[in-house]
């Protein structure tokens, strides 16, 4: 029997002058390549925070791998830094501040001091080079395209060598063409690394790429879950899903 990646269980309560949401999801998978899919303010965000240890639930538990990183009834909470997760943000965060180089080596930060911009790394220069990224090794965020930004976010993600790599939304700010293209890089890069994911999504094309297991949320509840098959292609209809914006799946 395959290992369990994952296993949450979690409660979140949010209340504002204008509505009260409740987020109440259970995810529970064996595969390394996990997505939650579904509408704009479904609870797909706030769950991938509460893993990551950006937001704290009200109850429940989170397992990942095995080790506990949040159990409110054994008082367990372990900080964001050391959940050892890789986070990419949907906008990717980037330093603009810092160099390409600088904004990689941050991965490896313990603190908030900048990387030394000529910083000679060993581990910064593997993932420059992986990600051919060495002619704007050298250049700001401002000045590289949309591509070459992701691969910076992914690098900074990686170098720290996490134990689940988390994605909000990876090919949200990216023109369609290129969507296309970084979906097929970011899905070679995981076989290659083997690197468990979880993603979170709106789009029927993430789902169909990248959902080997998928949980579909809407308004803070999993309404469905679906798994494909071993040996299935990468592109898989979950006819069983209900239809999102963009089109069944």
């Amino acid at each position: 029997m395959s290992a369990v990646m994952l296993d949450l269980a979690i409660q979140k309560t949010l209340a504002s002058a204008a509505r009260v949401f409740s987020l109440d999801v259970a995810v529970r998978s064996v595969s390394r390549r996990v997505v939650l899919y579904g509408p704009s303010g479904a609870g797909k965000s706030l769950t991938l925070r509460a893993i990551a240890g950006l937001m704290t639930p009200d109850r429940g538990r989170i397992v990942l791998n095995g080790r506990t990183l949040f159990d409110h009834a054994d008082g367990v909470h372990v900080s964001a830094r050391d959940r050892g997760v890789g986070y990419l943000f949907q906008d990717y965060a980037l330093f603009n501040h810092l160099t390409v180089a600088q904004n990689i080596a941050f991965g490896l930060q313990r603190g908030w001091f900048n990387p030394p911009r000529r910083t000679r790394d060993p581990r910064v220069l593997q993932w420059i080079d992986a990600f051919e990224l060495s002619a704007v090794a050298a250049n700001y965020p401002s000045q590289i395209s949309g591509g070459q930004r992701q691969r910076v976010a992914l690098a900074r993600a990686l170098i720290a060598e996490p134990s689940m790599l988390l994605l909000d939304e990876p090919f949200a700010a990216l023109d369609p063409a290129l969507r296309t293209r970084m979906r097929s890089e970011l899905s070679a890069l995981q076989a290659r690394l083997d690197v468990p994911m979880l993603m979170i999504t709106h789009d029927p094309a993430d789902v169909e790429i990248f959902g080997d297991h998928v949980f579909e949320l809407r308004d803070g509840r999993v309404v469905a879950d679906a798994v494909r098959a071993p040996g299935a292609p990468p592109v898989s209809p979950y006819p069983h899903l209900t239809v999102v914006a963009g089109g069944p799946v």
